[in-house]
């Protein structure tokens, strides 16, 4: 991958694919929203990390999209919360269009959204997801009753990753929105 171009190139039996990430765009929501409504349906909007996106936008200069040519293939979202009192990410929704998924477009995003939220100084990053899938780019599973979520949620599904060594050690309690990146956004809004 050529992150300073933010290209990187996929073997495809029918062809070679040039893949371009790149940072969201407020000019990519339209497009982005497509692909979630055709990917998840609209079931989407009563699941818990759904319910938290309501209240605080994600952060543009973390989220990513996936191109081929000028075709969008895929996206990743990160939202700025809280566990308990310590500030942390929310990861997704993560979506690469069905024809295009297993050829590493999914894992293309989230090395480049993790790397560039380190970079920024972020610790933690928490989703619900295949633990299976997401352990390969360091996510593990929250043990029980440490981390809770408003709304249906499948605990079990619960996952961290540790931007920085040992970032997750004491924290506990409820991911809620990140009211002071909210009021702050507001703020600059105005």
């Amino acid at each position: 991958m050529d992150h300073a171009r933010g290209r990187c190139y996929l073997a495809s039996p029918m062809s070679d694919l040039s893949l371009t990430i790149l940072t969201e765009t407020a000019n990519d929501a339209q497009a982005i929203e497509r692909l979630h409504e055709r990917t998840f349906g609209p079931g989407r909007f009563v699941l818990s990390a759904y319910r938290l996106r309501e209240h605080v936008d994600h952060l543009l200069d973390l989220s990513l999209t996936a191109r081929i040519g000028t075709l969008l293939v895929g996206s990743v979202r990160l939202l700025p919360v809280c566990i308990g009192d310590t500030p942390a990410l929310l990861l997704g929704p993560l979506t690469v269009e069905p024809p295009f998924r297993g050829r590493g477009i999914g894992r293309a995003m989230l090395d480049r959204a993790l790397s560039d939220a380190r970079a920024k100084g972020h610790r933690l990053v928490v989703l619900v997801g295949d633990e299976p899938y997401y352990s390969r780019v360091g996510f593990k599973a929250i043990p029980k009753g440490q981390v809770d979520m408003p709304g249906p949620v499948d605990r079990a599904r619960l996952l961290v990753c540790e931007l920085v060594p040992g970032a997750f050690e004491g924290v506990s309690g409820m991911v809620r929105p990140d009211w002071t990146f909210a009021r702050e956004a507001t703020r600059q809004g105005e």
